[in-house]
């Protein structure tokens, strides 16, 4: 950072003192705006000083919006970043981030292996340990089959996913806390109108999922959704819309009932029977519900008097002691961190574990798999890795099974030259367009802490007139504060000021909100593919995205919207909101991508056959969501696990 004069930090003082001035709580300044500045001056300001320049000599706040974040997230974000000194914005708004219980814990005691010291081969390999990945690699070794399962992440323990509130995976301001680093893993995004932009993981667009053992599932918000009958059965259900690629799946939800049920089990999850469009089930849910709040409360009473059906969301959260693991500790910390208590299930303290009590499982981590590598014109006999050092080398296998994520996936087989028998591998990209409402209530109802989300309806799921498909509606997670301020700030009697600082003290716990993914109708536009110019720190071709939404996932997504503020009104809130569903100018995916190796019985019209093999090849395998044909109403996750849970014990079947 340049050097200032002191005049010129006395400046910035006063300007930040503008934007949160004192009251009977401490002012920016006095909070620490300036060490803030000084520790987060490359994030903030960047490498040119010219908008610090210009700021200092217009001294116009309304012309630096820029400014006017910076001085909120030294107030609003973590103490460790430099200001907010003794969490003085956390006590003005009542905010406590601290568990009810706080269970020390670690993962499973994990030594990497070196590079030189994998085996020349192994009966599978199975690149990446997030949802599917795990599972894949607990079933084959259970069954007593050798699997290396390679990661590009790190193996995280709690204290190794840091709890800053500007890096994270829910609010990735500066970056995140879970892989991949934000140098040399870059992807290049399309916009729809043709512009070409680099982004690094933590900005808009890249559609990141958290690469470290666990994947998605190490910080994700854990709403563990089955799939409904009818997601499996879009296009027979209601047509095949103009320019878009709707179509049913191979499979049915009775093909992945057992799955399913698995998939629950071994994960632990606490739900409640009877939610709308949801299919038959062999057993209850391995745990009660927990906790309820007040935002579902309220929310429960207005679907009665709306004759909704509600109930409460399934959560891969224990309510009780389960599996070894205890129950949730409802930290202010929850989605987008490592879990307090280890109470939230993910691959990396449910699947990977099993597997790695079996003694046939090498987990190996921070590689890189470049290439898959084929030894005839059918079958693949390996994959070739890359270390941080730059080192390579070739390892081999009977099978390989891709569980990357639908990006990454779809991107290593495109760099290995297998699947696109077709022109189809790639396409199809989705994920889930989030809409919903907001409102002013007359009492606290802010649903701040964890485990999330409390009520859904999945009334709105299907056979909404007009409409294709549609979507679950739920209250919201716990959030932070400086998200809650960034996301919210519009709704101030002002942009910055004294007004803004009181509106923050109250509305953060008088605010509701209900939200949900839409059922994305998919089209052959939205793609995967590898980018010419721009390379990644292994020197291979980086994954390109491009396209847009169908016309058909917005019409429902608005659909879904207006039905939040209707609930949200019948709750008693005010000054409602909607949002979300603004524009379909950009390409799906995020954090529930989905769809680029859709399965199916036509080589013609799909990469894999309906066990995630890949048509052209024998003995390669894909076992996450980039199966999905279509993405569901719900989240995701349990499907991957349950499609994944299909893969592997048919791969046990060839053995």
């Amino acid at each position: 950072m340049p050097v200032l004069s002191e005049s010129d930090w006395q400046v910035l003082e006063r300007l930040a003192d503008q934007v949160i001035p004192e009251d009977d709580f401490p002012s920016a300044s006095d909070a620490g705006f300036r060490q803030f500045l000084e520790q987060n001056w490359h994030d903030v300001v960047g490498d040119s000083n010219d908008r610090l320049s210009a700021l200092l000599r217009d001294r116009d706040l309304a012309n630096h919006d820029w400014f006017v974040n910076a001085v909120a997230e030294s107030y609003y974000a973590n103490p460790e970043n430099g200001g907010n000194y003794g969490g003085a914005s956390f006590f003005m708004i009542d905010f406590d981030d601290r568990p009810e219980v706080d269970i020390p814990y670690e993962l499973p005691a994990y030594s990497r292996p070196s590079l030189d010291a994998l085996a020349p081969d192994y009966d599978v390999i199975v690149i990446g340990s997030g949802a599917g990945g795990g599972v894949v690699a607990r079933k084959l070794t259970e069954a007593g089959i050798e699997v290396l399962c390679i990661e590009r992440g790190r193996y995280l323990n709690r204290a190794d996913v840091p709890g800053d509130h500007l890096r994270n995976h829910r609010y990735a301001r500066y970056g995140h806390n879970v892989g991949p680093s934000l140098q040399g893993n870059d992807r290049v995004i399309v916009s729809a109108s043709g512009r070409e932009l680099v982004r690094q993981p933590h900005q808009p667009g890249y559609s990141n999922v958290a690469m470290g053992v666990g994947g998605g599932t190490r910080v994700w918000g854990a709403q563990a959704w089955r799939f409904a009958p009818l997601d499996f059965q879009m296009a027979s259900r209601y047509g095949v819309p103009a320019d878009s690629s709707l179509a049913d799946w191979p499979i049915g939800y009775e093909d992945l009932e057992g799955h399913y049920d698995w998939a629950e089990y071994a994960l632990g999850v606490a739900g409640e029977v009877g939610h709308v469009n949801h299919g038959r089930r062999r057993r209850e849910f391995p745990m009660p519900p927990g906790k309820g709040s007040r935002s579902g409360e309220r929310l429960r009473e207005a679907a009665g008097a709306l004759n909704w059906r509600v109930r409460p969301p399934p959560l891969a959260i224990n309510s009780r002691d389960y599996d070894g693991r205890g129950p949730c500790a409802h930290s202010g910390l929850c989605v987008g961190f490592s879990c307090p208590a280890n109470a939230r299930g993910g691959s990396q303290n449910t699947l990977l574990p099993a597997a790695m009590r079996t003694g046939k499982f090498t987990l190996a981590t921070e590689l890189q798999v470049t290439q898959i590598l084929a030894d005839g014109p059918n079958t693949v006999w390996g994959v070739r890795v890359v270390d941080g050092e730059g080192r390579s080398r070739e390892i081999g296998a009977r099978f390989v099974v891709s569980s990357a994520g639908a990006v990454e996936s779809a991107r290593l087989l495109l760099l290995s030259g297998y699947g696109n028998h077709s022109d189809q591998l790639g396409r199809h990209l989705q994920g889930h367009v989030y809409t919903g409402a907001r409102a002013d209530f007359d009492e606290p109802i802010g649903n701040q802490k964890g485990p999330g989300p409390t009520i859904a309806t999945c009334e709105f799921s299907h056979d909404n007139p007009g409409i294709i498909g549609g979507g679950m509606l739920a209250n919201d997670y716990p959030i932070i504060p400086i998200l809650f301020w960034a996301t919210h700030r519009h709704r101030a009697p002002a942009p910055f000021g004294l007004e803004n600082k009181r509106w923050m003290r109250r509305a953060y716990h008088h605010t509701g909100v209900v939200m949900g993914p839409t059922q994305e109708i998919p089209n052959p536009h939205a793609r995967v593919m590898l980018d010419e110019r721009v390379k990644d720190r292994s020197g291979v071709p980086v994954a390109r995205l491009s396209g847009f939404l169908h016309p058909e996932t917005l019409r429902s997504a608005r659909f879904l919207r207006a039905r939040a503020g209707e609930w949200l009104k019948a709750a008693g809130g005010t000054q409602i909101e909607i949002f979300g569903a603004e524009s379909g100018a950009y390409t799906s995916g995020g954090q529930h991508q989905a769809g680029t190796c859709r399965m199916g019985n036509d080589p013609a019209s799909s990469v894999t056959d309906p066990f995630g093999r890949v048509h052209d090849m024998d003995n390669l395998f894909v076992a996450d969501a980039s199966l999905h044909v279509t993405n569901g109403g719900f989240n995701p996750a349990l499907t991957v696990m349950a499609l994944a849970s299909r893969v592997a014990d048919h791969l046990i079947g060839r053995f």
